[in-house]
């Protein structure tokens, strides 16, 4: 396994981790993604460490907290060999004080986490998306007491406006607070609007990415082509509403590129989706999930190897898309574009 810094931090995580979203299997969206009970959690962290995934992603909202609950389950015993991520931030009930990061908020919910995952510390927590009612200062000052009470070693967000995410770091640094050290961000070969304006200010500011969803929401899992519509049983009929949207002759654009380079390398589709993102500026981890062994032996077939410059190129050329205004410019005409060089 290839291990990575956590941007400017002085964390180190694998460059493959395990997204626990599959653990629990409760609501309509969770149980479409996977319903591992303990014993076969367990089994896939076995797996995980002995492939030196040693950093596992979960949160408040999964399952209604059954995924935190089964993940401290599953890693009794051994806390000392794994890394623990959660979120929260997002509604976890209906009442006034079950949303949001204000400070009242973050204090239960990082208790709450904690007392499910069955231990005294998370070693990253991010807020799982953007709250416009909290003071940037609150949430910032939040985060510093908890991570000097020894709650949390490190903290990070997800989903978050560049904007915003700028704005804290240099509230972080007015007070001398620790600042932000991850991003979690959906990016894949059929999402790459990360790289317009929040991969640059990841380079800038010294923040990690962590990629969810890599495999475009199971778009890219080898089962979907031109020929080959969405199969009974996919859980893409379940969870599509909820999926990043993208046009259909941009996915299979992209697949056709992907299955050309699969057959030049011998590996699989969602291997070679993989392998494009841990070649990406900014990319700390990857998140791989896994309803069962077998995908997830699948996905650790991603480390280890690189793709070639001309495979990486042609997979360039077939995911791009020109991103929205004000970048536009910037890649269509030639005085814009000697004022601001791609990131990428």
């Amino acid at each position: 396994m290839d291990y990575r810094q956590l941007g400017s931090s002085g964390l180190r995580v694998p460059a493959l981790s395990f997204g626990t979203g599959t653990f629990g299997g409760k609501g309509p969206l969770f149980s479409a993604w996977g319903q591992s009970d303990i014993r076969e959690a367990r089994r896939l962290i076995d797996i995980c460490l002995e492939a030196g995934v040693t950093l596992f992603d979960t949160a408040d909202v999964y399952s209604n907290g059954a995924s935190e609950e089964i993940l401290g389950e599953a890693v009794r015993g051994r806390r000392g060999d794994v890394l623990i991520s959660t979120k929260t931030g997002l509604p976890t009930g209906d009442g006034p004080q079950d949303w949001g990061a204000s400070r009242s908020r973050l204090v239960r919910a990082v208790e709450a986490s904690l007392k499910r995952l069955g231990t005294d510390h998370i070693d990253l927590l991010q807020l799982h998306a953007f709250d416009a009612s909290t003071p940037v200062e609150e949430l910032m000052g939040t985060l510093d007491r908890l991570i000097v009470d020894g709650k949390l070693r490190y903290a990070g967000v997800s989903n978050y406006p560049g904007w915003q995410l700028m704005k804290a770091q240099a509230v972080a640094d007015r007070h001398g607070w620790p600042r932000l050290v991850a991003h979690q961000v959906y990016y894949s070969l059929i999402g790459r609007a990360y790289e317009t304006e929040l991969m640059p200010l990841g380079l800038d500011q010294g923040i990690g990415a962590l990629v969810w969803s890599p495999l475009g929401w199971g778009r890219l899992t080898g089962r979907i082509g031109r020929d080959r519509p969405v199969p009974e049983g996919s859980r893409l009929h379940e969870t599509e509403q909820f999926a990043p949207p993208v046009e259909t002759e941009l996915l299979y654009r992209v697949i056709d590129a992907i299955e050309a380079v699969a057959d030049e390398t011998g590996r699989t589709v969602p291997q070679i989706a993989l392998n494009w993102l841990l070649q990406r500026p900014t990319v700390a981890s990857v998140i791989i999930g896994a309803r069962n062994e077998e995908q997830l032996r699948q996905n650790l077939g991603a480390i280890g190897w690189s793709l070639t410059a001309d495979q990486v190129a042609a997979l360039d050329a077939a995911s791009e898309v020109l991103p929205p205004y004000p970048h536009t410019p910037y890649r269509q005409q030639e005085g814009f574009a000697r004022l601001a060089p791609r990131a990428v």
